[in-house]
């Protein structure tokens, strides 16, 4: 193919993109922030109710039992801890063979947990088994980077994110690989699987671009853009519609999937930090974002403001997710405690 048929290629491509951006810039035709100026900001006040203390170090992730009651944290203490949140008994700790972990799940039957981290291996446990030591089940080996994000499908099938700059979907009871997902141009930090939609999932990355996926082909079907460093964090709207995203640029933003772009931006003249963390209450009203400054902040998810700071943990807050009935919100830091809020 000569020189001059690539450079008219070139051409038409970069004019089809500009027709694209016109058309879809046309039709972007009011902010949300200007349409829900009339619309009155809620009230929240959040309380520590419960404090979760037993992890003796830095807590990295956690996340919530579809029961509304228990939780799964990793610590690189080198200890997966289940928690009851109503009475903070701990129910299952699970030595790790790595210590250096990353991310943990809960299934949504409860019967299983997993986590992974610097080993790049996906640990499944079995949390219905009779032994007095819980160990892995099912140990999935496919990742050449470290294990970023994991959540369960079912108790037969988990995606994982990863630094290798994929996600797979794997089946669990066979060990092995059944999708891997490439398209990111860096680590890919995090993932969220729709609400809605089980055959949808969102990642983040340090390209930073979100991306929309199909389980079924494999393929990327949108690709979000807009933040200026990593996306760490991407939570789904309860609405299966649209997903919020943290990044280093001190920036949380929701992007519309039926609109192919971001709807506003999360941001405040004073946080200069990145965002680690988000998750949306149960009506989606609120977005909770965790931050690298030791605090969670809480946004107004129509209007854009800052509605108050839960101040509380004296290390960075790594992780956070609100309970499945909306009743309650976990943070989880850096200075080796989980803190429940309602």
């Amino acid at each position: 193919m000569s020189q001059d048929k690539i450079n008219a290629a070139r051409k038409e491509a970069e004019q089809m993109k500009e027709q694209i951006k016109q058309n879809r810039d046309q039709k972007n035709d009011v902010e949300l922030k200007n349409s829900t100026k009339d619309v009155a900001p809620p009230k929240i006040s959040l309380k520590i109710r419960r404090t979760l203390k037993g992890h003796l170090a830095k807590i990295y992730a956690m996340h919530w039992a579809d029961d509304k009651i228990h939780l799964v944290s990793a610590s690189q203490d080198g200890k997966l801890l289940v928690w009851d949140g109503l009475t903070t008994n701990k129910v299952h700790a699970i030595p790790l063979r790595s210590s250096w972990v990353m991310t943990c799940a809960y299934s949504p039957s409860g019967g299983f947990v997993a986590c992974g981290g610097l080993d790049n291996i996906c640990s499944v446990y079995n949390l219905r088994t009779r032994e007095a030591t819980i160990r892995p089940c099912r140990e999935l080996n496919a990742h050449t980077g470290y294990l970023s994000c994991c959540r369960f499908l079912n108790d037969k099938q988990i995606v994982t994110s990863s630094g290798d700059m994929t996600c797979i979907l794997w089946d669990i009871e066979a060990g092995s690989k059944i999708t891997e997902f490439n398209d990111h141009n860096g680590d890919v930090m995090s993932l969220s699987i729709s609400p809605t939609d089980k055959n949808c999932f969102v990642s983040g990355a340090c390209d930073a671009t979100a991306k929309l996926w199909d389980l079924r082909n494999g393929k990327c079907t949108q690709t979000f853009t807009g933040h200026e460093s990593d996306i760490n964090a991407v939570n789904y709207f309860p609405n299966g519609c649209a997903f919020g995203t943290g990044s280093d640029d001190a920036s949380c933003r929701l992007f519309d999937i039926r609109a192919d772009r971001e709807l506003i931006q999360y941001t405040h003249e004073s946080i200069l930090c990145g965002i680690t963390s988000v998750a949306f209450s149960s009506s989606g009203r609120f977005l909770f974002a965790g931050y690298d400054d030791n605090s969670c902040n809480i946004w107004d998810s129509l209007k854009g403001e800052k509605l108050g700071t839960l101040q509380g943990h004296e290390n960075r807050v790594s992780c956070l997710g609100v309970s499945s009935d909306g009743m309650a919100l976990c943070t989880g830091s850096w200075d080796s405690l989980l803190k429940i809020w309602a």
